[in-house]
């Protein structure tokens, strides 16, 4: 089914958007997380990713010219497939247009009910009111993790205000205006709608109780002065620079440009170790540039510190013996994504589970030789991720996604790797990883998976798998079946390594093995198919010389 791609809204005051650059053009293929174009918004130029697969079947912008926000933007679709009723109906379908309709009539209704007293709800001059932004495709509502300034603190422009918690990850929020922050409208830990209140920035001592009441809703009078950018005093600079290295050192959030944590990621260099010469201590590109890694050291009073926090976070309140109670912790947005994705896997997809045993002796000698190179490191999950992506090669229908119109089968091999976060799982997602040596897999996983423990890592980064991957060997669980991370056709659980008697030559040894189960979707998967597939990944796991030819 096509999908309509509108004009996205980019800024908290974006209207309309400019077509700098089609990196797509009409029939190309497109990828989730493909850059489709570049749009320039009312305060940059951004890159705008695809949220879907398909053939990218019409182009509603071209270069060069602008188009309101939610205006068809393109339709992404399967190759040949009738838009015709989208292009008539300018990417709305009968029922949107109905509905945008009745929107449109009950305005106009309230703006003539609500013209007399218009005046009280206007907003004073200088006055800036921030709406939770819609930071991805599909977000339709946020949770503020955390506030980086509180009311009364100077705000300058691309300061960042707080950090926000989308369906797919964390991400920091700058503003786009300077000024005072008179208000905040949702607390750190509560979440809102997108376009709702968030914030209200403006000159120092004003009074917003009416725009608060009003939910900040109305819109204010046109005015051609400039709201006037109070200029930041030396010592709060210096006081934020001595905060931001304070808390890179404590391991806490360290304020980056993008692009200079892309040179550091690319460098291999962590950002607790740069000093930030941009304003109120922000890393920017030169630094990184400039950068010169010191020796590391670990004072012992660090480490005591370290163990001291760990055995505070074990310490669980006391409760009387026979005395029941609950807590109650509300769901971040993550977690509600995580139901509802793994709820329609699982109420959608037929599952059903193929469990083989693997002979790990000469997985575990090659991994020893292998480790024993400088600078190497390679865990078992790196060589079963190898192995996987191989085996996907030789058998394609596995590498497979169910349309309901037809089975698309992926040339490429993503793989996604589960990662436990503090919230539930996340799946970061290494891309070709067949075309990967074992060293490359092991790395890239390990920095993915840190990003996604910190809460860094990119949608983009998450996007796009074809096969997933799921270990829980390490927790020491022997056996295990997972729900299939849609829209992939099947998902790997990889026990841990058991030590028992086993039958060699006739005989009873002391021999190590290791369970795999392979959960597919049977729309797309035979059983034939799936337990195929399992005997090419044993062959690659119990000789994995094969794997390096």
């Amino acid at each position: 089914m096509a999908e309509v791609i509108k004009m996205p809204r980019l800024s908290d005051t974006m209207e309309e958007g400019v077509v700098a650059k089609w990196l797509k053009k009409k029939g190309d293929k497109v990828e989730e997380g493909d850059i489709l174009a570049e749009i320039e918004t009312d305060k940059a130029t951004m890159e705008f990713e695809s949220f879907y697969e398909g053939t990218l079947l019409h182009i509603g912008v071209e270069e060069g010219e602008g188009a309101p926000v939610d205006a068809l933007l393109a339709i992404i679709g399967e190759e040949g497939e009738d838009i015709s009723d989208l292009l008539a109906g300018g990417g709305e379908s009968s029922e949107e247009k109905t509905q945008a309709t009745q929107v449109k009539e009950k305005e106009s209704e309230e703006s003539v009910e609500k013209e007399d007293d218009s005046e009280e709800g206007e907003i004073p001059e200088g006055v800036e009111i921030i709406n939770m932004p819609r930071l991805s495709d599909t977000m339709e509502e946020g949770t503020v993790a955390s506030w980086l300034k509180k009311e009364g603190d100077k705000v300058e422009e691309g300061d960042i205000l707080a950090e926000i918690e989308t369906d797919k990850a964390t991400m920091e929020f700058e503003s786009f205006y300077s000024g005072t922050l008179l208000k905040i409208g949702v607390q750190e830990g509560e979440s809102a709608k997108v376009d709702s209140l968030l914030a209200i920035i403006g000159p120092e001592g004003t009074d917003v109780s009416k725009i608060m009441a009003s939910g900040g809703a109305k819109k204010a009078k046109k005015s051609t002065a400039e709201p006037k950018a109070e200029e930041p005093s030396q010592a709060p600079a210096e006081t934020e620079t001595t905060k931001t290295e304070s808390a890179a050192k404590d391991g806490g959030r360290i304020f980056a440009s993008p692009l200079a944590k892309k040179m550091a990621e690319d460098r291999g260099i962590s950002l607790s170790e740069v000093k930030g010469s941009g304003e109120n201590g922000r890393i920017v590109k030169k630094d990184i540039e400039n950068f010169k890694a010191a020796p590391k050291q670990e004072t012992a009073a660090a480490t005591q510190e370290t163990a001291a926090k760990q055995t505070t976070a074990a310490v669980q309140p006391y409760v009387p013996a026979g005395e029941e109670s609950y807590e109650e912790i509300k769901n971040s947005q993550m977690r509600k994504t995580i139901a509802k994705r793994l709820g329609e896997s699982k109420f959608t997809a037929p599952h059903y589970y193929l469990t083989i045993e693997v002979n790990m002796e000469n997985a575990m000698a090659s991994r020893k030789h292998i480790n024993e190179m400088p600078d190497v490191k390679v865990s078992f999950n790196d060589m079963v991720i190898k192995a996987s992506a191989m085996a996907l090669r030789k058998h394609p229908q596995v590498n497979s996604q169910w349309t309901g119109e037809s089975m698309k089968y992926a040339k490429h091999i993503h793989m996604g790797v589960a990662v436990a976060v503090e919230e539930g799982l996340v799946v970061p997602v290494l891309k070709f990883a067949d075309q990967m040596s074992l060293t490359q897999i092991g790395n890239n996983v390990k920095d993915l998976a840190g990003k996604a423990r910190n809460k860094k890592i990119q949608p983009s980064e998450m996007e796009g798998s074809t096969f997933t991957v799921s270990n829980l060997g390490m927790f020491g669980i022997v056996e295990f079946t997972s729900i299939i991370n849609q829209p992939n056709s099947a998902i790997l659980s990889v026990g841990t390594i058991v030590e028992k008697p086993v039958v060699k030559n006739g005989e009873i040894v002391v021999g190590h093995t290791m369970k795999l189960t392979l959960a597919c979707d049977h729309r797309t998967v035979d059983g034939a198919t799936g337990a195929a597939f399992l005997a090419t990944l044993k062959t690659y796991m119990e000789n994995p010389v094969t794997m390096l030819a």
